[in-house]
C-alpha cells in the first residue's frame, strides 16, 4: 500500500513538473515588447486592452522581465526583422514575414471595408471599380487574402492613402479624403460614435478569419525559446484565460468565436 501511495506521489509530482515547465521560459535577460495602438487590442489614453492583458499575463507567467513599450505598427515589424525587438502581439503573418518571425496564434477575426454612405456603392467590386474612391488603411497593415489583393490593385493605381493609426485613419474617412478603410472587430467600438455609424456602412469580405499571434524575433530569440512562449501562450488558450480575457471586450458568442479555431 505505502509503495502504491508513493508511486502515485511520483506520478503526480511528475505531472506537476511537466505542466510547470510548460510555464517557465528562458529569463537570462530582459525582453522587450512593443504594443500598438489599435481600438480593443490597445488605447495609449486609457493604457488598457486585450494585447496589455495578454501581455501582462505572460509576463506573469513567465516570471521574466520584459520592458513594454508603444510603437507605430511599421517600426515594429522594422525592429522584430532587426533583431532590435523581441516581441509584439496581435501580428499576422505572409511569406515575407515567416523569414524573420515566429508566432504563437491566440486568435482569429475577419475584415470589413467600412465605406462612407457618400460613396454610393453597396458592394466590394462597385468600390473596386470606382476610379474616383480612395481606400484608407493602416501603414505595414496587411489583412486576408481579398483584402489584400484590394489594396495592392488599388495602390497600383494610386487609389490608397496610409496612416500611422486608426485615429487618424478615421478622421481622413469623415472628412471625405477616403471613402473606404479596412477594420476588423477591434475597431467596431469607433463604430458607435454617432456621427461615424450615421455616415457609413459595412460590406464583409468572403474571406476565412485570420490568425493572430504573438510575434517572435527569430534573430533574437532561439527556435527553443520561440517554444516555450509558444507554449505558455498554448496554456492560455487551453486553461479558458484567453478566452476570459476577450470575454471583457466582446459578447461571449463572439469572444468564443475568436479564441476557439
Amino acid at each position: 500500500m505505502l509503495n502504491r501511495s508513493i508511486l502515485v506521489l511520483v506520478v503526480l509530482l511528475s505531472c506537476w513538473a511537466s505542466a510547470s515547465a510548460a510555464e517557465t521560459a528562458d529569463c537570462s535577460r530582459t525582453y522587450t515588447l512593443a504594443l500598438h495602438d489599435h481600438g480593443l487590442l490597445y488605447s495609449a489614453d486609457t493604457d488598457s486592452g486585450i494585447d496589455k492583458d495578454v501581455a501582462d499575463e505572460l509576463i506573469r507567467r513567465s516570471g521574466c522581465k520584459v520592458t513594454v513599450s508603444l510603437m507605430p505598427r511599421a517600426r515594429i515589424w522594422q525592429l522584430i526583422e532587426s533583431g532590435a525587438l523581441d516581441f509584439s502581439l496581435s501580428g499576422i503573418t505572409n511569406a515575407d514575414r515567416d523569414k524573420f518571425a515566429g508566432f504563437a496564434w491566440y486568435f482569429s477575426n475577419k475584415y470589413y471595408l467600412l465605406v462612407h454612405k457618400n460613396s454610393g456603392v453597396s458592394s466590394l467590386s462597385a468600390f473596386e471599380q470606382n476610379d474616383t474612391l480612395q481606400l484608407g488603411v493602416i501603414r505595414s497593415f496587411r489583412y486576408s487574402e481579398t483584402a489584400n489583393r484590394l489594396v495592392d490593385k488599388l495602390q497600383s493605381a494610386n487609389r490608397v492613402s496610409q496612416a500611422g493609426g486608426l485615429a487618424p485613419l478615421y478622421q481622413t474617412l469623415m472628412q471625405g479624403r477616403v471613402q473606404g478603410m479596412i477594420i476588423e472587430p477591434f475597431d467596431f467600438p469607433a463604430l458607435e460614435e454617432r456621427k461615424i455609424r450615421e455616415v457609413t456602412s459595412i460590406l464583409e469580405f468572403n474571406d476565412p478569419p485570420v490568425p493572430h499571434g504573438l510575434i517572435m524575433s527569430k534573430k533574437a530569440l532561439s527556435v527553443t525559446q520561440q517554444e516555450q512562449w509558444r507554449a505558455i501562450i498554448g496554456n492560455m488558450r487551453s486553461d479558458g484565460t484567453m478566452r476570459r480575457i476577450f470575454e471583457k471586450y466582446f459578447k461571449p458568442e463572439l469572444a468564443g468565436a475568436m479564441v476557439n479555431f
